[in-house]
């Protein structure tokens, strides 16, 4: 197990994604993907609001209900869960109140009150990097996220975004997943 940095989070070296969730993977054999994992000492689950959203019939969030429903049986604070936003068609951008909407709507998906690691899917210029940190320390302060992660940003982006952190004490991206 390693504990991210800055973080009190204790993960499993290999997360498991669930983009395949609700796409190539039905709800059982999901439910038999992350049961096998778990059964491996796998704690960490990665998903976004937008996965699955690409197969005809679906309207995305199918992996995060997936989870959810495989969750809910579960004990709740022996996993890491992470989600993302900002690609879902129907909710796209870091706007403030696109960030608060899809945030409540992950929460309800996951049949969970909180989400550990909260995933910027991807830069959006169109919005001031305060503006979206904003909305972060917003949904930290009620406790529905715990930390910011970083998906898809430039190395400039993410300079700029730490350093706004520091100078308006907002909360700082803990973390970088890329393709």
């Amino acid at each position: 197990m390693l504990t991210i940095p800055e973080t009190d989070l204790v993960v499993h070296p290999l997360c498991l994604g669930g983009n395949v969730f609700g796409w190539t993977a039905d709800e059982a054999q999901s439910h038999a993907v992350l049961s096998a994992y778990a059964s491996h000492g796998g704690n960490f689950i990665d998903s976004a609001d937008v996965y699955s959203e690409w197969k005809d019939g679906n309207k995305g969030g199918e992996s995060e209900e997936i989870i959810g429903t495989w969750l809910k049986s579960q004990a709740r604070d022996k996993f890491v869960i992470a989600t993302k936003v900002a690609k879902l068609s129907t909710r796209p951008g870091l706007r403030p109140e696109n960030i608060i909407a899809a945030c409540n709507e992950s929460l309800e998906r996951l049949q969970t009150d909180y989400i550990d690691i909260y995933y910027s899917h991807h830069d959006d210029a169109e919005v001031p990097i305060a503006e979206s940190l904003g909305a972060y320390a917003q949904l930290i302060s009620e406790g529905k996220i715990r930390y910011i992660a970083a998906s898809q940003h430039t190395g400039a982006r993410l300079q700029e975004a730490l350093n706004i952190s520091r100078e308006q004490g907002l909360p700082s991206y803990i973390a970088l997943q890329d393709q």
